[in-house]
């Protein structure tokens, strides 16, 4: 399986520094740029809130989508469509993208056909057309070949199971989340996050409890009843994303009017930084039937040597790209058998292009 965008935001990763780190206790949220408190993002409907059924359902794989497609709009949030992984170039965050109308989400993707990287901003409230915009774009995307691909999420939270539903489409598509310097990922957000093969985070992470709206309880053993099924299937969904079901016991805890960020050592002990577990799993699984052993070995090493020695704080993001791209040499890449399975095979594939993507290798997530 070609290697995926796991590493294209490293650069966000190595800009973390000691005030990107929350604290252990509770904390508010980011002071610039302005954000909305807690208890105003629940008054909204932001946050994580729950309205659904509360029994489980067996799920079923995701389908591709038929050609004709409801008429659908983005209206909880802004969305944009980049073909370069960063978005401090000329570019920026790319084309606004409003209408889902099956030739819209076309024109928006096209460009990215001929690199194969697309990067979806989405600034907004997690809801039925966030799910819609996932869907469609994963969609486009795979019947452009475009693989590479990014979620640049900003979002304070909204519905738990629109949010579960997204990360089921987002699991399936070979997608890296990346929420970047400035941008948060609150409640229901955070469900999204953990979809992802890869996760890079130089922005704000929060959880609190999830709101049941529609809830008939009148009593506190009620509602914890009722909260019960809904967390069962939240665990659930951690679970087979490679999430610690420990994140959703963690929101149990937090009244939804205040927020509890975490920090970078529990985001990557509860599994919501860097590799996806579950994902890396399967990828080393697959990779060793089509590529062998020693070529899974070979990448390991790679890997863990980039992290040592190309990925260092202050790095720019092409000091990075050429220490890895000398790197890889050395361990025998790009491979004769399996070259488009190497580390940094988008720049071999785009070498005679002048809109070579920005990519970077994998991060370094596999045990020994």
């Amino acid at each position: 399986m070609p290697l995926l965008l796991l590493a294209t935001l490293l650069l966000a990763a190595c800009r973390m520094d000691s005030q990107d780190v929350a604290p252990d206790a509770l904390a508010q949220a980011p002071a610039e740029p302005p954000k909305d408190t807690p208890a105003q993002q629940a008054e909204r409907g932001d946050g994580a809130v729950s309205t659904g059924p509360v029994a489980t359902e067996a799920r079923k794989p995701a389908e591709a989508m038929p050609t004709e497609w409801p008429t659908a709009k983005v209206t909880s949030g802004v969305a944009h469509v980049s073909c370069q992984a960063e978005y401090n170039t000329d570019e920026g965050d790319g084309a606004p993208l409003e209408s889902l109308a099956f030739f819209s989400v076309v024109d928006a993707l096209s460009p990215c056909q001929k690199g194969g990287v697309l990067r979806l901003r989405y600034q907004g409230k997690i809801a039925a057309d966030f799910t819609d915009l996932v869907s469609r774009v994963a969609d486009i995307a795979g019947r452009m070949g475009i693989h590479k691909r990014i979620l640049d999420l900003d979002s304070a939270g909204g519905q738990v199971e629109d949010a579960i539903k997204a990360g089921d489409v987002i699991g399936a598509g070979g997608w890296t989340i990346w929420v970047r310097e400035g941008s948060v990922c609150h409640s229901a957000c955070v469900f999204v996050l953990g979809a992802g093969d890869n996760r890079m985070i130089s922005g704000k992470v929060g959880v609190h409890r999830i709101i049941r709206m529609s809830s008939t309880a009148t009593t506190r053993a009620e509602l914890n009843e009722e909260l019960r099924g809904v967390y069962d299937r939240v665990k659930d969904y951690l679970s087979r994303n490679g999430v610690a079901v420990a994140v959703a016991d963690l929101m149990m805890t937090v009244p939804n009017r205040r927020l509890r960020l975490l920090s970078k050592e529990e985001l990557q002990e509860y599994g919501l930084d860097g590799t996806n577990a579950a994902q890396d799993d399967l990828d080393r699984l697959q990779l060793m039937r089509r590529c062998g052993d020693d070529f899974v070995m070979r990448r390991d090493a790679f890997m863990r040597s980039f992290d040592s020695t190309c990925k260092k704080a202050g790095a720019g993001l092409d000091d990075m790209q050429a220490c890895g791209l000398e790197l890889r040499t050395q361990f025998g890449f790009p491979d004769d058998k399996c070259p488009a399975d190497s580390p940094l095979s988008e720049f071999d594939r785009m070498a005679d292009s002048d809109d070579a993507p920005v990519v970077l290798p994998e991060t370094a997530g596999t045990a020994d």
